[in-house]
């Protein structure tokens, strides 16, 4: 990522109606993602963006125990600043983030992105019948 682009863990500073229209419009895993769920996922996780000027070109969360467990997902890079290296310097600050340093295990999900989180040590799960899921049909 070039010098051109700031990056910021600031919650105040995001713009969360950017964000909505970024994943829900965008991000084929957040497809017809309501507003109130990003503004609530935003509120209750660790958040990552990253700025051209005052313009947010990509961001990241990670939600997590600080302890056993985090999550990384919604990492989102805008289609006209991709190749820019925005999309590692966002999995490199969640992961360098100084309160996660301890975290056993973490996880996130992708179907066309093993290229890049393999580079940070992440695989496929050894074992997929140990973990389980439960959806919400009625959830946007």
């Amino acid at each position: 990522m070039n010098d051109r682009y700031t990056l910021s863990t600031d919650k105040a500073r995001l713009d969360a109606t950017r964000i909505h229209e970024l994943l829900a419009h965008h991000a084929y895993w957040a497809r017809g993602r309501s507003a109130e769920t990003v503004r609530q996922s935003i509120e209750h996780s660790l958040c990552f963006a990253v700025y051209e000027g005052t313009e947010l070109v990509g961001f990241a969360r990670v939600v997590t125990d600080y302890a056993v467990i985090a999550w990384l997902l919604d990492v989102f890079v805008v289609e006209a600043h991709r190749g820019e290296g925005i999309g590692k310097a966002l999995v490199e600050a969640a992961l360098g983030h100084p309160g996660l340093q301890n975290v056993k295990r973490w996880m996130l999900g992708t179907r066309d992105a093993h290229g890049l989180y393999g580079q940070y040590g992440f695989r496929e799960l050894a074992d997929p019948g140990a973990f389980m899921e439960r959806i919400n049909p009625d959830h946007r």
